[in-house]
């Protein structure tokens, strides 16, 4: 049994139901940004060419906004019905790390930058999942339990 394997049993074993509405609530909010990022498309591709501190052009944002678009529609949801809980939150890990870096730390890091500390908190429960999973009120235990013997 490796590492990564001991985790996760760890994992498994330690979590609790409360915690599945934590899980609930942070699906629901990623969610909610993957639908803020698809309504405001024009807004957030001007704010990331005037913002451009990675050289990034017209397509290569449009690209980029609709990436990250798109991972947080399906990870958001995902992560809210418990399904593949671990893997959602490692491929919204890099997008947070992004957000935190590249976007709200340019807005200053202070107690008033209310972004800066939702994505901070965002990220902090993202490894949190990753580690403990999804938990007994999930699609995830749904599936390992009511599994069709032969």
């Amino acid at each position: 049994m490796n590492m990564v394997q001991k985790i996760e049993h760890w994992g498994d074993v330690h979590h609790t139901k409360w915690l599945d509405v934590v899980r609930i609530g942070l699906g629901l909010l990623i969610l909610g940004k993957g639908i803020a990022f698809i309504s405001d498309t024009g807004v957030q591709q001007e704010w990331i060419i005037q913002n451009n501190t990675l050289g990034f052009s017209g397509l290569m944002a449009f690209v980029v906004l609709h990436t990250v678009a798109f991972a947080h529609l399906v990870g958001g949801l995902l992560i809210l019905i418990g399904l593949v809980t671990r893997f959602a939150a490692v491929i919204q890990i890099p997008i947070l790390l992004g957000a935190i870096f590249f976007v709200n730390i340019s807005k200053g890091f202070s107690f008033l930058n209310s972004e800066l500390w939702l994505s901070i908190i965002v990220l902090l429960l993202l490894v949190l999942f990753w580690v403990v999973g999804s938990g007994p009120y999930s699609v995830d235990n749904y599936m390992r339990t009511h599994r069709p013997k032969p």
